[in-house]
C-alpha cells in the first residue's frame, strides 16, 4: 500500500478524512496553529496545512473507485494514474507533528538580525531584532521606519536578507 494525496472540496479535508478512516483506510490532515486577524483582534486559529488536500495510505485496485466517489472529494492526485507520495515526506510530516498540529521550525533569529514583518498593521516593514520575551511567543524589535522598539508576536517576523531594501 502507497499513500497518495486526494484533493477534497474546500473545508471537506476532515469529513473525507473520517469517512476513510471509517473505512479502515489510514488518513494524514495535518493542521497548523495560525495567528488571524478577527473583528480588530489577533485570534490563534488552528487550519489546514494543506488546504483542500489529505493524504491516505489506501490499496490502489482496491479502493480508488469507493476514494473517487467518496462524498467531498474532487479527485485522487494524478486522477486517471494515481501518483504515490515518497513514504519519506509523510514521515517528516508526521515527525513534525504534535496531536494533529504542525509544529512550524522557528527560524533561529539572532539579536541584531534584519527582520520583516509578515503580517499586523506594521506589515511590511523592516526592523532589527532585540531579543525574544521569556514566556511569551513575542520579540521584541527596533523598528527602522519610526526608529523605535516594539513588541510583536515571533510568527509575525520572518528572516530578512541582508540585500533587502529598507523601507
Amino acid at each position: 500500500m502507497d499513500w497518495y494525496a486526494i484533493y477534497t472540496k474546500p473545508k471537506c479535508e476532515d469529513s473525507v478524512a473520517r469517512f476513510l478512516n471509517n473505512a479502515d483506510i489510514e488518513t494524514l490532515t495535518p493542521k497548523i496553529r495560525a495567528l488571524k486577524r478577527v473583528r480588530r483582534k489577533y485570534v490563534d486559529v488552528i487550519e489546514q496545512l494543506f488546504p483542500s488536500y489529505i493524504f491516505a495510505c489506501f490499496d490502489r485496485e482496491k479502493h480508488c473507485h469507493m476514494i473517487k466517489y467518496t462524498r467531498g472529494v474532487k479527485y485522487i492526485v494524478g486522477k486517471e494514474n494515481p501518483l504515490a507520495v515518497p513514504l519519506e515526506i509523510i514521515q517528516a510530516i508526521r515527525e513534525r507533528m504534535r496531536d494533529e498540529i504542525v509544529a512550524p521550525v522557528p527560524e533561529d533569529i539572532k539579536k541584531g538580525d534584519r527582520v520583516l514583518i509578515k503580517e499586523g498593521p506594521f506589515k511590511d516593514f523592516y526592523g532589527i531584532f532585540q531579543r525574544d520575551m521569556p514566556g511569551k511567543a513575542r520579540a521584541m524589535i527596533l523598528l527602522d521606519a519610526l526608529t523605535c522598539s516594539l513588541e510583536i508576536d515571533q510568527r509575525s517576523i520572518k528572516k530578512a536578507s541582508p540585500l533587502t531594501p529598507y523601507s
